[in-house]
């Protein structure tokens, strides 16, 4: 009989026997998946920047969506693998930078790109002094994207196989400028305190979002008017319009 017998004595067709070993090499080939997950609370626009990149450079796109920030917080726990994360600054749940200094408070080792409309250089700056991994525009060109989609997925460098650079700058690059760089050195709270103030809070109401005491928020607003070498509030506020 033109068969192979197996350990445990059964037939195997020959043919069939071929067919399971190139099936074997076949699944060893295929490339794991990149697990990206995306925080935006528009359907549409989840649903065009999934369907636009199921795969780059060969390798599948695993997609994890959330609508909200608190969603997103859950699923990365929850998910446990994800590669990278795009995060959208206008979330129901959150106001601006809010959203990725809490996502970085829970999940700090994430890698998060800011996936945002606005290309203003404050909050691009911001989002780089608060830990973001990149800053990409919802306006970026598609090849751009996918460079840059590659460059967050891959930090240490694209594989060559893939056919792409990876090397995609993940912040957009603007002038020097004394105020800006002054800016990049403020820490934390500093920043959180400056968004706060830029929005147009009163101390009382940096109270309530911080938890702060009142006489401790006013040390902060003294201390920011003193690094970045302004006179007042409103002198603070006119130069980051």
């Amino acid at each position: 009989m033109n068969a192979t017998m197996s350990l445990k004595g059964t037939y195997i067709a020959p043919e069939r026997l071929a067919g399971s070993s190139s099936a074997a090499i076949t699944a060893a080939a295929a490339p794991a998946p990149r697990k990206l997950l995306l925080v935006d609370d528009h359907e549409l626009v989840r649903f065009g920047i999934r369907a636009l990149h199921t795969e780059i450079g060969g390798v599948p796109i695993e997609w994890v969506e959330a609508g909200s920030l608190l969603e997103a917080i859950e699923l990365y726990g929850r998910e446990g693998d994800v590669d990278a994360v795009l995060l959208d600054l206008n979330l129901p749940d959150c106001k601006g930078l809010q959203g990725l200094r809490q996502f970085l408070q829970v999940h700090p080792r994430a890698r998060v790109a800011v996936f945002s409309a606005t290309q203003d250089e404050f909050v691009v700056r911001q989002a780089r002094a608060l830990g973001a991994s990149g800053y990409v525009a919802k306006s970026t060109m598609l090849t751009q994207l996918r460079e840059t989609l590659a460059t967050l997925l891959w930090p240490a460098g694209v594989p060559d196989n893939r056919g792409l650079s990876g090397r995609s700058s993940l912040f957009p690059r603007f002038p020097s400028s004394a105020m800006f760089d002054r800016v990049a050195e403020l820490g934390p709270r500093h920043l959180e305190i400056l968004e706060l103030v830029l929005s147009g809070c009163a101390n009382q109401e940096i109270c309530s979002a911080t938890g702060l005491s009142l006489g401790t928020v006013k040390n902060y607003v003294s201390s920011l008017l003193l690094a970045l070498d302004v006179t007042s509030r409103s002198h603070l506020i006119s130069l980051f319009r």
